[in-house]
C-alpha cells in the first residue's frame, strides 16, 4: 500500500479551494522581501517576538509589537487600510500564528509569513542587529546561492 496514497488526493476543485485559501492566509519571506524592496505601502510587517529577540536581530522596516500588546497598541499605530504580515522565530514556533489571530480579532487583513525570522536570515535577506544591517550567507538548503529568489 502507498504511504502517499493511503489517503487519496483531493478532487481538483477541492484542491483549488484549499490551496487558494492557504495563499490568502500565508506569504513567504521572498515575497515579503520583494514587496518591502519595492516600497509597497499596502503591507506592514510585524515582529511579534520579545524585546530581547527583536534586539538580537529583526527585519529592517518591521514594527516590533509583541503578541500580548497587539490588542492594546495596534489600533493606534497600524492603519486598517493595510495588510499586516506577522512573523516570529521560524517554522518551529507558532507565535506568528497567534499574532495573526490577534490582528484578525481586531478586524485587520492579515497574513502569516512562513519561515519567520529564521528563513529570512537563512535566505540572506537584511537583518538589523546591534552592529547594524547584516546579511548572513545564503543557506543552500533554503535558497539558491547565486540567485535573488528561488523562482517558484
Amino acid at each position: 500500500m502507498s504511504a502517499v496514497l493511503g489517503a487519496p488526493a483531493a478532487a481538483p476543485l477541492a484542491a483549488v479551494a484549499h490551496f487558494s485559501a492557504r495563499l490568502m492566509f500565508e506569504t513567504d519571506v521572498s515575497d515579503v522581501y520583494a514587496d518591502l524592496g519595492a516600497g509597497d505601502s499596502r503591507i506592514v510587517v510585524v515582529d511579534s517576538r520579545s524585546l530581547e529577540s527583536w534586539r538580537q536581530g529583526h527585519i529592517e522596516g518591521a514594527l516590533h509589537l509583541p503578541t500580548a500588546e497587539i490588542a492594546a497598541r495596534a489600533p493606534s499605530i497600524i492603519s486598517r487600510d493595510v495588510t499586516v504580515v506577522t512573523y516570529c522565530w521560524g517554522p518551529g514556533c507558532n507565535g506568528a500564528t497567534r499574532a495573526a489571530l490577534e490582528f484578525a480579532k481586531l478586524g485587520y487583513d492579515v497574513k502569516e509569513m512562513l519561515g519567520g525570522f529564521e528563513y529570512w536570515a537563512r535566505e540572506s535577506f537584511p537583518v538589523v542587529t546591534p552592529s547594524g544591517v547584516e546579511r548572513r550567507p545564503v543557506d543552500p538548503l533554503t535558497a539558491p546561492v547565486h540567485a535573488v529568489a528561488c523562482g517558484c
